[in-house]
């Protein structure tokens, strides 16, 4: 029996010189067309698209992001990978990266002050199509001014930057931002607490020039002043931002002060809890804690726990940065507290 239908190769996997010469075009008006940055004639994109069917060409996004005239790598810029909520950021950014047939080119910069600028050089510098910066940072006047600076350099290049999980650059422009409410969050979780009958609540924060600090410092405020519970800045300690600052700092102080803690993240309340516990006390009898993130740490830990939406976070932060006309695009994503049993009525 004869078909009209082309041979099929089974053997071995199409590439896209075999779409091009299949097509009677060169590599590169393949690449163009695939990419989508290449207006052709119907004629010839409806002949590769014909033999990208017929060979049943996929294709391969590694060679794709090192060939052709615009890159397919993405830059992701994060602090660290901690098992919490940057993680889980990462992963979902990474993944919907991935879904658009694009690679991951992923730079960490730890906690040293400065090193940010020096990572977003070096991406800038691979020629990604364009980058994401997740996390807090600890913003002052250099650092401001060197941003907006790098900021006006990508723009020019038109290469894409999305701020995530962070507020914007204060005087630059050409920049995305997706964050999450801070302020919104530490205020539900402080209002949670004061419900619960304490008046004595230790904000145990984050390094106090981090953004996410201060978010968290101006909710965890606005709380007490509106259910006129008195602020008093004893109470606000730090700087913790995992296990190991977050037992060292609650090792200091003392518990008699302070009858609930907010903790700047799962990951510092499980250091605090850890080490009253390792005193004898009784959790939550004699220490209510509520964490951030709602990270599986919460979920161990039975730990009542802000949760910050990473999936939506991840996902537009990458839909930011493919769209054609999201040079400035500005979205904010609520928070919600996610009761479990950490928190009980301070003894009498």
């Amino acid at each position: 029996m004869t078909t009209d239908q082309p041979e099929s190769t089974t053997t071995a996997r199409a590439s896209i010189r075999d779409v091009a010469e299949r097509a009677g075009v060169s590599v590169s008006t393949v690449s163009r067309i695939l990419n989508g940055n290449y207006p052709p004639a119907p004629k010839t994109r409806g002949k590769v698209m014909r033999a990208v069917q017929e060979l049943n060409y996929s294709p391969n996004p590694h060679a794709r992001a090192l060939t052709g005239t615009e890159s397919n790598t993405v830059g992701i810029v994060v602090r660290q990978l901690d098992d919490g909520f940057l993680l889980a950021l990462v992963q979902a950014i990474a993944t919907a990266v991935e879904d658009a047939g694009m690679l991951c080119l992923i730079g960490t910069t730890g906690n040293e002050p400065g090193k940010e600028i020096e990572v977003l050089r070096q991406m800038h510098g691979q020629h990604v199509r364009g980058v994401i910066v997740v996390g807090a940072v600890e913003e002052t006047e250099a650092y401001r001014a060197a941003m907006t600076s790098y900021i006006a350099s990508l723009d020019r290049s038109r290469t894409r930057l999305v701020l995530c999980a962070r507020p914007p650059v204060e005087g630059a422009d050409a920049h995305s931002v997706v964050q999450y409410d801070n302020t919104g969050g530490a205020y539900a979780a402080t209002s949670h607490l004061v419900s619960r009958g304490h008046r004595r609540i230790l904000l145990l924060g984050g390094p106090p020039a981090s953004t996410i600090s201060k978010e968290r410092r101006a909710g965890y405020r606005k709380a007490l002043a509106d259910l006129g519970v008195p602020v008093d800045p004893a109470l606000e300690v730090g700087p913790a931002w995992d296990r190991a600052t977050g037992r060292a700092v609650m090792s200091r102080l003392d518990r008699s002060a302070f009858t609930a803690v907010l903790a700047h993240t799962d990951q510092v309340a499980a250091g605090a809890m850890q080490y009253l516990r390792e005193q004898g006390l009784r959790l939550p009898d004699d220490m209510s804690f509520v964490g951030f993130d709602d990270s599986p740490v919460a979920t161990d830990l039975d730990l009542t726990s802000v949760r910050i939406p990473s999936a939506e976070l991840g996902r537009t932060a990458v839909r930011m940065l493919l769209a054609p006309d999201a040079r400035e695009d500005r979205e904010m994503f609520a928070t919600h507290v996610v009761v479990r049993g950490s928190v009980v009525a301070p003894r009498a």
